[in-house]
Formats: structure tokens, sequence, C-alpha cells
């Protein structure tokens, strides 16, 4: 069963380059800034199995490593909104979706803190995609506000995918 979750996460995964996951934002704001995680199979991915990571991490990773994530992606879109360059976005984007479902599939047994510096990677290439595009002003901040908390709650539906699975697993007494 992991064997063939793991296989449709990849042939998903390779799709996220035909889709252009970040050609341009349109309407800015607080409401298309959540909306826009929801809108492509890359970000749900992503984001789900960070939570779900977390989960299997249990203890402090519950929630270190998801705001970890949180923090990274802001930092991120500070450095794309300054114009600084970051080569391979969209690769790093596509990557982490293929590493960070596989870590959550395969349940890598990761330290907090290796764990946290995973998710905190490739957060910065989530970010910088959009920071770069993000208009200065008060519409750029609430968009990624929006974003950042759709964020956040996509992580909270991998933590709670990732808490009844083990709660499903444990041995009945």
């Amino acid at each position: 069963m992991t064997k063939r979750i793991l296989l449709v996460v990849l042939v998903l995964a390779s799709m996220t380059g035909l889709a252009e996951a970040h050609p341009g934002h349109g309407a800015m704001g607080f409401v298309p800034g959540f909306m826009h995680p929801f809108s492509g199979v890359d970000h749900i991915i992503a984001m789900v199995a960070v939570g779900f990571f977390a989960a299997t991490l249990g203890g402090r990773a519950r929630y270190a490593v998801p705001a970890t994530f949180v923090a990274m992606m802001a930092a991120g879109g500070a450095w794309g909104m300054a114009a600084m360059p970051l080569p391979f976005v969209e690769i790093g984007i596509m990557t982490s979706v293929v590493v960070l479902a596989g870590v959550a599939v395969l349940r890598w047994n990761a330290s907090l803190y290796a764990a946290m510096a995973l998710c905190g990677f490739f957060a910065v290439f989530h970010g910088f995609a959009h920071g770069m595009e993000m208009p200065h002003d008060a519409a750029g901040f609430t968009y990624a506000l929006g974003f950042m908390a759709a964020t956040a709650a996509l992580h909270g539906a991998g933590l709670v995918i990732g808490s009844l699975m083990a709660v499903k697993a444990l041995p009945q007494a």
C-alpha cells in the first residue's frame, strides 16, 4: 500500500511542472492569498505532507516542524520581494513535493532538527515564488497573511490525518 501511495505522489509531482504553479496571482488580498494553496496539487501535497510528517515524528515536532515551514516560507517571500536571485525555484518546489511526501509516507524517523531543516529549506522556495510576484503594498501583505494561514491549515490537516493513522495503527489491548 505504501509503495502505491508513493507512486501516486511521484506521478502527481511529475505533473507540477506542466501546471506552472506560479505564473502570477492576479487578485491580491487575504482571501485570494488564502485560496491560492488550494489551487494546485503541488501545494496541497507538500503542505499536508509537512503536517503528516510532523505527526509521525510526534512530540515537539507536531508544532515545531509546521511552524518552521511557515516562518521560512515568510522569509523566502521576503527574499523574493527583495528581488534577490534564487536559482531553481520551480525545481525546488517540485522536489519538495516528492521529498516531503516521500518522508511522510515512508515515515522517516528524523531528528527534530533534521525535520525542521528539511521542511524549512523547501519552504524558502515556496515563499520565494510568491514573494517575487507580490506587490510591495497592503494587498501583497494581506495576500501573504492569507497564504500563510492556508498553509498552516493544510499542515493542520496533515497533522490530523497522521494522528488518526497513528491511533488506528496502535495495537489493540
